[in-house]
């Protein structure tokens, strides 16, 4: 009577409880490495959000002078290159002015980029921000009357 009360005892065995510890690591480490792949492009947006707002800038600073200033004089292809400080984060801008052939419009190209952080376990490049616009100079319409 005895082995009877014990053998009905129900309970989980050494075996069981290792194997569902192993596979709740393994899953652990799954959602631990989803959370650093979120964090890292939590990082890249805001670098590429500020990126942008300094893109913008420039561009409406470009777009603010007059069509004959010599701000908006054509460069060479690789541009003029400058770098600005935002939130503590460098930036380079790269600005590419190409006049057109009638040299009635010009096209202006504005790229930005990170530079390296010196800030350990910082994900640094993501790419560049690219905007383009064309500007034209305004000229006078025909008076004639109809």
């Amino acid at each position: 009577m005895q082995d009877q009360k014990h053998s009905s005892e129900a309970g989980f065995t050494l075996l069981e409880t290792t194997i569902s510890m192993v596979l709740m690591a393994i899953i652990g480490l799954g959602v631990a490495g989803l959370f650093t792949y979120a964090a890292n492009n939590t990082s890249n947006a805001a670098d590429r959000d500020m990126a942008t707002a300094v893109a913008q800038q420039a561009m409406e600073q470009l777009k603010s002078v007059p069509f004959t200033d010599s701000s908006l004089n054509a460069t060479s292809s690789s541009g003029t290159s400058t770098t600005v400080t935002r939130l503590g984060r460098q930036y380079t801008v790269v600005t590419i002015i190409t006049n057109s052939a009638s040299a009635t419009s010009k096209t202006i190209t504005v790229r930005v980029t990170p530079l390296a952080s010196t800030t350990p376990n910082v994900n640094t490049i993501f790419g560049s921000v690219t905007l383009v616009t064309t500007r034209s100079a305004q000229q006078m319409g025909s008076n004639r009357s109809l």
